[in-house]
């Protein structure tokens, strides 16, 4: 926000510091991006600077291996399964939570968010002893039920925060007239909440296409993801195809990051 006209001198020294300081660590947080991009086009199959000569020979290759191709395809069907059970559950539970009347609201948000401020490490060996017992390690559906309890605390925070500025009134107005909570919810309440919605699940996406600690415990060689894949390739054998891979991890994270923010603004409008 910016200082009126009549703001002081030590008023507009504070702001700038606070600007300064904050582009500062954007630039720290971002500078890597700086190293990998570059690295993706270079020519030469080592990692050096200054980069001599430039080629898209390690996307060729990224697209053409089938061992990346196939932790690709893991990764997306894995996100899209666990972003759809995600915004599923997620949803049903902030229209839960939200209720005036609900029982212990704020012992079972705790509960609910308790995935997203607790160390992944943890999680990863929790999943692993739990779905062990079921017979879901190594397997596409354990990946996927482990991805969906890391991302449903942001569905629950987004939906919730979109429950927020709803007007209950309108709810009421709808049964007024004859229609019955289905009807209600999907003429009245689901698109009003539905940037919010939207906003849950591109979070939830980013969240379980770039995870790696859960997948690492969970996964088998059939299942490996992305992620683990590029883990397994700078433990085993450093390639600039990862550099390659990790480009285009990070213009699908930056990607989601512009249309969640294009949905805000929309839902601001």
């Amino acid at each position: 926000m910016w200082l009126p006209a009549y703001a002081t001198l030590g008023e507009r020294l504070c702001r700038l510091t606070v600007v300064v300081f904050a582009f500062a660590v954007l630039v720290f947080l971002i500078g890597p991006l700086f190293v990998v991009f570059p690295l993706s086009v270079s020519k030469d199959p080592f990692f050096t600077f200054p980069i001599q000569d430039y080629s898209w020979r390690w996307y060729a290759d990224f697209f053409e291996n089938a061992r990346w191709t196939q932790s690709l395809f893991n990764s997306l069907v894995a996100a899209a399964c666990s972003t759809a059970l995600a915004t599923l559950l997620g949803t049903l539970a902030a229209l839960g939570i939200s209720r005036p009347g609900f029982p212990a609201r704020k012992a079972v948000m705790a509960l609910m968010i308790s995935p997203m401020i607790m160390p992944v490490v943890i999680v990863a060996v929790g999943a692993y002893m739990f779905f062990g017992s079921l017979g879901l390690t190594n397997t596409r559906t354990g990946l996927v039920l482990a991805h969906a309890a890391l991302s449903i605390p942001f569905v629950v925070v987004t939906v919730l925060s979109a429950l927020s500025t709803y007007d209950a009134n309108l709810s009421r107005a709808g049964a007024s007239l004859g229609a019955g909570p289905v009807s209600v919810f999907f003429a009245v309440t689901l698109p009003l909440i539905l940037p919010g919605i939207v906003s849950g699940a591109l979070l939830a996406f980013a969240v379980s296409f770039d995870e790696v600690i859960v997948a690492l415990f969970l996964t088998g060689a059939e299942q490996r993801t992305l992620p683990v894949q590029m883990f397994s390739g700078i433990r085993d054998q450093i390639n600039p195809t990862i550099m390659a891979a990790a480009s285009l991890l990070t213009t699908v994270s930056i990607a989601l990051f512009l249309a969640l923010s294009l949905i805000r603004r929309v839902r601001r409008a």
